[in-house]
């Protein structure tokens, strides 16, 4: 299999940490790709027509994307547990929240400010997208610290790479506000062997 991907994509990394996780290192090999949010490169797009990382190329079907998909297929593959039937709809909810926190970190803030002159950048865009990430990260702190502690799932790698993202490119707002019981438990789960090994350079 091929994974293309980006060393700074959370999604990839999401990706990255089920690989090792699930024992599948010596079975997937990277395809580093360009990042060019304005331009495709030729080989992903060749794979992929939406041209989006991570995108999982296969020898026997077609190519898997987006990053859940992916995930949901290689713990299949390698049958690591990481959906457990008995809290299946808790683990799909968890990754969907962490994900949202992706989506609002990346389109709504990250690529804001890459993308627009200084001049033209809608801080009150940023403002809104920056709210959703607070009550999700507070929601979970107030709500799901009993399912963190469980075994590892597919929702706690999801979590763990989205809070990693916040450290990584946002840290100035500070999403550890009022959540230490979040914030603690991530600093254990970051110390894991495949978070250590996929943080962004």
């Amino acid at each position: 299999m091929k994974l293309f991907s980006s060393n700074a994509s959370p999604y990839v990394r999401k990706v990255r940490v089920v690989i090792r996780e699930a024992g599948l290192t010596g079975q997937v090999q990277e395809m580093p790709v360009s990042t060019s949010l304005l331009e495709s490169d030729a080989a992903l797009t060749a794979a992929n027509p939406l041209a989006r990382i991570p995108s999982l190329a296969r020898d026997d079907g077609p190519t898997l994307y987006d990053s859940r998909v992916i995930c949901r297929y290689l713990d299949a593959k390698a049958q690591a547990g990481l959906y457990p039937e008995a809290r299946l709809w808790e683990v799909l909810t968890l990754e969907a929240t962490a994900d949202g926190i992706l989506d609002s970190a990346v389109t709504g803030i990250a690529y804001e400010k890459r993308l627009r002159p200084a001049d033209k950048v809608m801080d009150e865009w940023i403002d809104s997208h920056w709210a959703k990430i607070a009550r999700a990260v507070k929601v979970v702190n107030d709500r799901w610290m009993s399912h963190l502690a469980g075994p590892l799932d597919m929702g706690q790698i999801a979590l763990g790479c989205a809070l990693g993202y916040l450290d990584f490119r946002h840290d100035q707002y500070g999403w550890r506000k009022d959540c230490d019981a979040l914030a603690a438990w991530y600093e254990t789960f970051a110390q894991r062997e495949a978070m250590k090994a996929t943080a962004p350079a």
